[in-house]
């Protein structure tokens, strides 16, 4: 009888720690919730935004490459979120447009992490272009005036984005 019980005991302790673990491994899982604009993508099989920018330093003008990768907002369009700045890493960002204006982003989603999906190439940004872009940001004259060279950019035409809630 006493064997028994020092049997019970054991598998008592034995199965407190198997459950605790398991426990903890479901706590450990953070289910993510995601806001969705334009057409509805997943979130799985996306690039980081490091693997993001190596595809677009490989690029040449005139190449487009379907692509979807995550990132971190670093701009939004301040006037109706018609675009976006995302972060690449190292100081590095790419502008992000809407498909066919299909479809905007909250006035308030800088620093939000989003996936974006769409169409990766190289872009030549007029001067004009910069300063209206800077104008939506609400940058000061004296700012806007300082643009005065087009620039060569990194864009993505996006036909969908999720926004983590």
């Amino acid at each position: 009888m006493k064997n028994l019980n020092k049997i019970i005991i054991v598998l008592v302790i034995a199965f407190t720690f198997v459950a605790c673990k398991e426990v903890k491994k479901a706590d450990s899982i953070k289910e993510v919730s995601y806001l969705s604009f334009g057409e509805k993508i997943s979130a799985d099989n996306h690039l980081s935004k490091t693997a993001m920018f190596s595809k677009f330093k490989s690029l040449k003008k005139g190449d487009t490459i379907n692509v979807k990768f995550a990132s971190k907002i670093n701009k939004v369009c301040k006037k109706k979120g018609c675009w976006m700045r995302l972060d690449l890493g190292d100081k590095n960002e790419t502008l992000v447009r809407f498909k066919d204006y299909g479809f905007f982003m909250p006035l308030n989603a800088d620093s939000k992490e989003v996936i974006v999906n769409g169409k990766a190439y190289l872009d030549v940004v007029t001067v004009a272009q910069l300063r209206h872009y800077a104008e939506d940001e609400g940058l000061s004259k004296e700012e806007i005036n300082k643009i005065t060279e087009d620039e060569v950019t990194f864009a993505v035409e996006s036909d969908g984005v999720l926004m983590v809630k």
